[in-house]
Formats: structure tokens, sequence, C-alpha cells
């Protein structure tokens, strides 16, 4: 099933299977977001939860039992619910089950809320916790924006000027290598030579937005104020870009294994909510 919103600038469309954006087109029918063809990616925009990236050997332990979980989680290959709908928003949820459990021994209600306003799209997350304990999660974003000319005529620029360094990733897990982004007049040039090694992980940033721009003209813009961690990723000659907002990240070679004391995780107290958000904005 689908799930379509719109406005006076912009359609946008939700799978309920991941609660996955596959597409934001204007008025004129341009297509934004990648088509999905398994080719080179066969998603759109997943969403990661709950956890962000690889753990070692795909396991973690709770109270020193051991449980595993696929890169990026579980939830994007789950049903979420529609539990609302208006003509330029719609909420989704997802609740713990006995599946879940299995993987992720914690009660939770997860829900994703997209709003349209003008001509920028938004994705508000929600985690509440039903449990009476404490929960520790990663939650992010996985949107790929479709890049329809050669991808060399694409450049993106951050918000501030900074230092952009970033840490390579050695079997999907974060190194300690690291290098930093060479700019050109604030702009990075797009080149597949970038994403060689895989993502480029920032695990910091000062910059809370990310302009891509098309033959140096604007083309989209990512918002991600509430994020502290930004992935960049593409495939070779694959016609999309990721802009992949993140609360965490792939384990290091040093975690303990132990999901409370993983770099950049989230705890989340009993009964309580975390919310955040980011946007894309066509320009």
């Amino acid at each position: 099933m689908t799930t379509t919103i719109s406005n006076s600038y912009l359609k946008a469309s939700i799978k309920h299977a991941g609660a996955e954006l596959f597409s934001i087109q204007d008025h004129q029918n341009k297509e934004y977001i990648w088509e999905g063809n398994p080719s080179f990616w066969g998603k759109h925009s997943p969403v990661l939860f709950p956890i962000v990236g690889t753990l070692k050997n795909n396991t973690y332990t709770i109270d020193g039992k051991e449980y595993h979980l696929s890169r990026h989680g579980f939830a994007r290959d789950m049903e979420f619910q529609l539990v609302d709908h208006t003509e330029d928003s719609a909420t989704f949820s997802l609740s713990s089950n006995a599946e879940t459990l299995q993987k992720f021994p914690f009660n939770f209600e997860l829900q994703l809320i997209y709003t349209l306003k003008e001509k920028e799209l938004t994705l508000s997350y929600k985690v509440i916790n039903t449990e009476a304990t404490r929960i520790p999660f990663s939650i992010g974003a996985h949107p790929a924006i479709a890049l329809p000319n050669d991808f060399e005529t694409y450049s993106f620029e951050f918000e501030k000027e900074e230092v952009l360094k970033y840490n390579l990733l050695e079997n999907d897990l974060i190194s300690n290598t690291t290098k930093t982004l060479e700019t050109v007049s604030n702009l990075v040039p797009l080149s597949y030579k970038l994403f060689e090694n895989d993502a480029l992980v920032f695990k910091t940033l000062e910059s809370n937005s990310l302009t891509i721009l098309e033959n140096s003209k604007p083309y989209v813009k990512v918002n991600f104020e509430d994020f502290p961690s930004l992935g960049i990723w593409t495939k070779e000659k694959a016609p999309f870009i990721c802009i992949e907002p993140w609360f965490g990240y792939s384990d290091t070679t040093e975690n303990s294994g132990d999901l409370f004391e993983k770099e950049g995780i989230l705890i989340l107290d009993a009964h309580q909510t975390f919310q955040s958000k980011f946007s894309i904005q066509i320009l």
C-alpha cells in the first residue's frame, strides 16, 4: 500500500512497507527521489532504526545476552500502520511486537510524520518508550536524491565553512582513519572517486544543512539541524546521492558490544518520547 500527500507545489508518496518515502514530484512531474532500480540500489529513503550502520558481527548484548541485528536495523523491512492522514500530511506507526522483541528486547512505538509545506517535505520522528526501563537506540534517515544529469555536473555546499573531517569505513565499521573533504570556493564537486571507500561519515558537523547544486544552480537542500552526524553515499555510476542525517553510526572496532555503551547511542528514559526531524527542500 502507498499513501500520497500534496499541496500547491509538491506531491510526495510513501510506502506503508517501511514507511518509506519513494517519490517527491513537482507540478511538472519532475522526480527528486531515486527510483530504486535494484541494479544499483533497490531502496529510496529507508528509515534506520533501532541502529544506524553495522554492528560488529551483527551482534550486540544487553545484560550479557546476545542479540542480532542486520545493517541499519529492522524498521525499514516492516509494515507500518497509517494512523493519520490529511491532504498535506501523513503519520505512520510501528509498535514493538513478538518479532521485534526477538531482535530488540524493548517495547516502543516509532512514529514517522511526513508534512508538506510549500516546497519542503519534513519528516519528523517520534520514538516513544513504552517500557518501565531505559531504551538504547539510534535513528537515521537515508534519502536518495535523484541526479538525472551527469554525476560530475553536481556539487554540494555545506551551510558553514568548516573543516570537513570524516571517518572511513573498514569492513562496514568505523575506522580511526580520517580524511578531510576538500572544497573549491566552499563547494565540493561530486565524483565517484569520493566514495571508493564507501560512505563518508561525519561524526560531527557545525553545518545544519547541505545544498546540492546542479550546474552550479541550487537544486535540493537537506536540512538536518536536529541531527549531530551525517553520512553521504552513492554507488559507482549510480545516478543518485544519499544525504543521511543520523543519531549514531556503525560500530567502531573498539566497541564493547554492549548496546548501552555503543558510541553515538541514544538513551531514552522510561515512558519518555524522543523527537527529531529533517527536511528536503526543492529549490
